[in-house]
């Protein structure tokens, strides 16, 4: 009987993992510093999740293995 792998707990407040097995995460870091010279759009764009990369979710598997 192995042991049981840990969640990284701060990973997992910040990622999501879809169904179809993609991981989201916010945007960029700081998109609510500085608002007053981004465009509407931009602060609109920044609001939205984005998939990570193909490399990154690699990383992300081992240190969410529940997801």
């Amino acid at each position: 009987m192995g042991n049981k792998a840990k969640t990284h707990r701060a990973s997992a407040k910040r990622l999501r993992i879809t169904r179809t097995g993609k991981v989201l995460s916010n945007k960029s870091a700081y998109p609510s510093h500085l608002l007053s010279h981004k465009s509407r759009k931009r602060k609109r764009n920044l609001r939205k999740d984005h998939v990570l990369a193909p490399a990154a979710v690699r990383k992300i598997r081992k240190i969410l293995p529940y997801g």
